[in-house]
């Protein structure tokens, strides 16, 4: 295995320019590396390389066009986060409700293993997630000003305050070992099925976690898929022998989840955003069509459409 070695900003100029990157001006392109990271900056390159080798930028791709999409990236990744934190402090504030309403608001009524799914093939998960909870409320708990609050005054967590310290993953996995009966009343607030809000909640923990760390958001890809919606047939997505094209494990079924957990302003505002940040792109990038970025995102060409679809 080919050792790493340090490279100077001179240095990863010269590696950019020896795969075809066009740059005309070498001293702002070193300061961009130096503050942004050229690990950060090249791993945008796959847009932009031949389908021959995939070592070679296409003909007249320019420093300028590479940059362009690790900032519409990050701008993006920026939109994307903050709604996903909106959706996640609604389904924290709706479990925290029903369960506290129907079994009540301390850590021995709500974290009760009767209280949750009595499937024997779900035993282990249950004890394991309750696990995890009461670990959180153990290290975290003194952490926070509102819980620690609560166990000075009160002795015990109320769920609702407890959700603040748990993560948006241990939430999901929550849901999920809840009985059938209470994610029915969950699920009905946002009109779906049950089993449909638990592989939501899943997709939006992993797209959480890759904005989070700023990780490549824009042609990210999910192990899991959503189901098929209306809207894949509203918009008329194509579909292959293996179903939809788009919209199922891309940025596309994130924008869908969305569509059906954010309030209808909230995703407009959202849409609009990303509206703006992909004409940006569009506007900045030469050597690659409009439709190749989009089908790299996963969106399909009237993607916008579903801002105006019930």
């Amino acid at each position: 295995m080919t050792e790493k070695i340090f490279k100077t900003l001179d240095e990863q100029i010269e590696i950019l320019q020896r795969k075809g990157l066009i740059v005309d001006n070498e001293e702002q392109a070193m300061e961009i590396l130096l503050r942004e990271n050229y690990f950060f900056i090249s791993g945008y390159r796959h847009l932009f390389m031949t389908k021959e080798t995939g070592r070679k930028f296409l003909p007249g791709t320019t420093f300028e066009e590479l940059y362009a999409t690790f900032l519409f990236d990050r701008s993006i990744r920026n939109t994307f986060f903050k709604n996903i934190l909106i959706v996640e402090n609604n389904i924290k504030s709706i479990v925290s409700y029903q369960l506290s309403r129907k079994y009540g608001f301390k850590e021995k009524d709500y974290l009760d293993p009767e209280h949750f799914s009595q499937d024997s093939l779900q035993t282990r998960q249950v004890y394991d997630v309750l696990n995890k909870v009461k670990r959180q409320i153990r290290v975290n708990g003194r952490k926070h000003t509102a819980t620690f609050h609560y166990i000075e005054n009160y002795g015990y967590i109320p769920f609702w305050i407890l959700v603040k310290v748990l993560s948006f993953g241990l939430m999901a996995e929550f849901y999920d070992i809840l009985k059938d009966e209470d994610k029915f009343d969950i699920s009905k607030f946002y009109k779906i099925n049950s089993e449909v809000l638990g592989i939501y909640l899943s997709l939006l923990s992993n797209f959480r976690n890759v904005c989070a760390h700023e990780d490549i958001l824009y042609d990210h890809r999910t192990q899991r898929a959503i189901p098929d919606s209306k809207y894949h047939e509203l918009l008329g997505i194509s579909s292959d022998e293996d179903g939809y094209i788009y919209g199922k494990n891309d940025l596309f079924s994130l924008v869908i989840i969305l569509k059906v957990m954010l309030r209808k302003e909230d995703f407009k505002v959202m849409i609009e955003e990303i509206k703006r940040e992909v004409n940006t792109l569009d506007e900045a990038i030469n050597v690659v069509p409009l439709d190749t970025i989009l089908n790299r995102i996963g969106f399909p060409s009237n993607w916008y459409d579903i801002k105006d679809l019930d």
